[in-house]
């Protein structure tokens, strides 16, 4: 074989390689575990804002990244799939940002926290997508909400919920974080369930 040949050779090789589909990533190890799981995992995160930490909660969703989305961002119907949330309105828009009164129960329905939140439109941060709302006025000290979404496959996504309510009134931080969990662990469930849904249609 001459050296020409050889070359036209590695050539046309390199060619099949670049043309060749890429394999699609794994799983992370988070995403593999609730994919296998197929329930909901609740945590705590700490934040700048206060000491008391972050209720969160996280689920696998069988749905593609955009079904899902839409279904985050229907601030309108969130006590239709949000059953934690006794009440959800959207209140007003300010250019691309959206004002939604949420109302959720704490001390075990002893306690009535309210919010208007302000959300900002979703962003692409890194390998997710976020969204977030922070309170404009309220019974509370502080309500943020930080929805997560990232997706594991082109049919499956990974949803997150992060919130942090600071009531007025002393409360025990651990029983906040504790309470709130839950209420983003219904959420995300409420969430996944809504967006299984409009995706088998």
């Amino acid at each position: 074989m001459t050296k020409r040949h050889t070359f036209f050779g590695w050539t046309l090789a390199l060619g099949f390689v670049l043309a060749a589909p890429a394999a699609s990533a794994a799983p992370d190890a988070e995403a593999a575990r609730l994919m296998k799981k197929r329930d909901s995992e609740r945590y705590e995160v700490k934040t700048a804002h206060s000491s008391t930490k972050a209720g969160a909660a996280r689920v696998h969703v069988a749905a593609p990244l955009k079904v899902v989305k839409k279904v985050v961002e229907d601030f309108r119907h969130y006590d239709e799939f949000i059953k934690k949330f006794d009440k959800a309105k959207v209140v007003g828009r300010n250019g691309d940002k959206t004002d939604v009164y949420l109302q959720v129960p704490i001390m075990k329905g002893a306690a009535k926290v309210w919010a208007v939140v302000r959300f900002g439109p979703m962003k692409k941060v890194g390998n997710e997508h976020v969204l977030t709302g922070h309170m404009i006025k309220g019974n509370v000290k502080r309500m943020d909400a930080t929805w997560r979404l990232k997706a594991i496959d082109e049919d499956d996504t990974q949803l997150d919920l992060e919130l942090l309510i600071l009531p007025k009134i002393p409360v025990p931080g651990s029983l906040v974080t504790g309470e709130v969990a839950y209420a983003a662990d219904t959420a995300v469930m409420g969430s996944r369930n809504r967006a299984e849904k409009k995706h088998k249609k």
